[in-house]
């Protein structure tokens, strides 16, 4: 298999082959070079999988942000935080408490690890490539980081590991304008509530993917804005640590969301009940919403609570409901050319509900709601817990490739 450089995977490209590479069940060369596909096999199999690529990106991609004695010592860590004593004593044949402190906090401030701090203990764990080491440059990113990183996650491999996961790590909620009181809508479904019940602190950080397509010359149709991805409690607390972007108050948090809503994006938190972050996403620059806009029924793969609906005939087939969704859920059909909402693409974001000058548009509420996990761990529990084996996998890209 070789790296992507389109964005596009057409049928021929989902149904290939998924040879294992040589490298995924044999460990060559020095023990630095061991070090790293230990590494990649270890994070293969947390909660979100970290696959081999035979191009050797995926090893690429860990030099760039693990040392060598940082790829060992993350060996000791999982997708559930660990206590620093804990980390220290597992290691301890390989590392002094010392060592072991130092190579946690080099590694964490790197972003390829996270961090977080509970009584007083330094709690660790390692993290996916998405969402986590690739966000976590904190929208600083070098050009080269963006390259190994790409060339990694335009993959096959990957891109059916990201698919896998389930349930999803990101799930959209509705804007403000698109709600009304008849909605009843639940705490995690609403910004506010949202932001209300987080402790704190709150951060804001450069979206990466902007700052990944401007490296390229491509500029966001949405917003010229760049500080539009947030995040509040422990992920703010991580960002703050690494002395990365700039921390906001509750009330400043809120107003930077509800501009990134004026400006059309549509509001991404984790799939938690106690999110800590919220990405505002546009269909031109974000790699989630790139990924849903070409897959032929994404709301397989995605979680919502709400769709939008149309009013034929209040509908005076002006488009900008088309213009304004940021998935391709919204066509001009027929002869008057009336919108249309393409339920398999829909999911829910609201954003063109208040833009309808005849007010033709609707939020819906799903009759079946999706209750999200409780938080991040409570999320990589069930993720772990559905875990799809390799021919379950394989359905799936047929029924992706087959538009099922």
């Amino acid at each position: 298999m070789t790296d992507r450089s389109s964005s596009t995977l057409s049928a021929p490209e989902l149904l290939a082959p998924a040879h294992a590479p040589p490298e995924a069940n044999a460990v060559s060369g020095g023990s630095d070079d061991r070090a790293y596909r230990l590494l990649q096999q270890h994070l293969n199999k947390q909660a979100v999988e970290f696959p081999s690529v035979s191009s050797g990106a995926d090893i690429r991609f860990l030099k760039m942000l693990f040392s060598p004695d940082e790829a060992r010592l993350a060996l000791h860590l999982s997708y559930k935080p660990t206590a620093q004593p804990q980390v220290e004593a597992s290691a301890a044949a390989e590392f002094s408490a010392a060592e072991v402190d130092r190579l946690l906090n080099s590694a964490f401030q790197k972003g390829a690890i996270a961090w977080k701090e509970k009584d007083g203990v330094h709690f660790w764990h390692v993290v996916p490539m998405v969402v986590g080491m690739y966000e976590f440059q904190d929208g600083a990113p070098s050009a080269e980081y963006v390259a190994v990183a790409h060339s990694y996650m335009r993959t096959l491999a990957f891109g059916k590991a990201l698919l896998s996961v389930n349930p999803p790590q990101m799930k959209t909620i509705p804007i403000d304008q698109s709600i009304t009181v008849e909605h009843h809508v639940a705490q995690y479904d609403q910004l506010r509530n949202l932001i209300d019940a987080s402790p704190g602190p709150f951060a804001t950080v450069k979206c990466i993917c902007r700052e990944a397509g401007a490296m390229s010359g491509k500029k966001c149709t949405q917003t010229k804005r760049l500080e539009t991805c947030v995040g509040f409690g422990d992920m703010a607390a991580m960002t703050l640590r690494r002395k990365h972007g700039r921390e906001l108050t509750r009330q400043e948090t809120l107003d930077i969301l509800r501009q990134n809503q004026d400006d059309g994006l549509v509001l991404q938190p984790a799939n938690a009940q106690n999110p800590e972050f919220v990405c505002s996403c546009c269909g031109c620059c974000c790699g989630m919403l790139a990924l849903q806009k070409r897959l032929p029924k994404p709301l397989n793969f995605w979680t919502s609570n709400y769709y939008a609906e149309v009013s034929a005939a209040a509908c005076t087939h002006c488009g900008k409901c088309v213009a304004r969704c940021q998935v391709r859920a919204v066509t001009l059909t027929g002869p008057d050319k009336t919108a249309r909402i393409n339920r398999h693409r829909c999911i829910g974001c609201g954003l063109c509900v208040p833009t309808c000058p005849a007010k033709a548009l609707t939020l819906r509420k799903k009759a079946d709601q999706t209750v999200p996990p409780r938080d991040a761990e409570d999320l990589n529990e069930q993720i772990l817990a559905h875990k799809k084996n390799g021919w379950q996998k394989f359905i799936m890209l047929m029924k992706v490739a087959l538009r099922l």
